[in-house]
C-alpha cells in the first residue's frame, strides 16, 4: 500500500498568532491562506516536506456541530487538552531554543523519556500541545 500522510488539522483561534508560531517561530512556510465564507484557514508546512501540511483551522467550523460542542471545544482549546501534534528534529536542542527565545509557551523542556524518545513540549497560541521528538 502507498500511502502518505498529507495534512493534519489543528484548530486556532488568532490567525496571527499562529502565523507567528508556525511561519515565525518553527520555520513553516504557508501554503494556503484562505478566507471563504466567513471562515479563515491557513495552511503550512515544512519546506522540505511540500507534501506534508498542517491546516490550521477555526474550531467548530463544521456546520454539523453543535453550539454546546463549540463551547466544549473552546473549553478544551484554553486549558491545552483539545489537540496535540508531534514534530520531529535532528536538533532538539536547537530547535527549543528557537522556540523558547520566540516566547512560546514551554510545557517540558528536553527531556530523555523513559520509553526512549528524547523530547520537548511546547503550547502553540491555541493551547495546541506541539511535542517535538529528536530524531537519532
Amino acid at each position: 500500500m502507498d500511502i502518505n500522510i498529507h495534512s493534519a488539522f489543528l484548530p486556532h483561534n488568532d490567525a496571527d498568532a499562529s502565523l507567528a508560531f508556525y511561519r515565525d517561530a518553527l520555520g513553516f512556510e504557508v501554503r494556503k491562506d484562505v478566507e471563504y465564507g466567513g471562515v479563515h484557514w491557513i495552511t503550512v508546512g515544512p519546506v522540505e516536506q511540500p507534501e506534508t501540511s498542517i491546516v490550521l483551522f477555526p474550531p467548530g467550523m463544521d456546520p454539523g456541530i453543535t453550539d454546546d460542542e463549540r463551547r466544549t471545544i473552546a473549553e478544551m482549546m484554553a486549558k491545552g487538552t483539545f489537540a496535540i501534534i508531534t514534530l520531529a528534529t535532528k536538533d532538539l536542542d536547537g530547535t527549543f531554543n528557537r522556540l523558547q527565545a520566540s516566547d512560546a509557551e514551554v510545557v517540558q523542556e528536553p527531556t530523555q523519556q523513559p520509553y526512549g524518545v528524547r523530547d520537548c513540549a511546547f503550547r502553540d497560541p491555541a493551547g495546541n500541545l506541539i511535542r517535538i521528538n529528536e530524531l537519532a
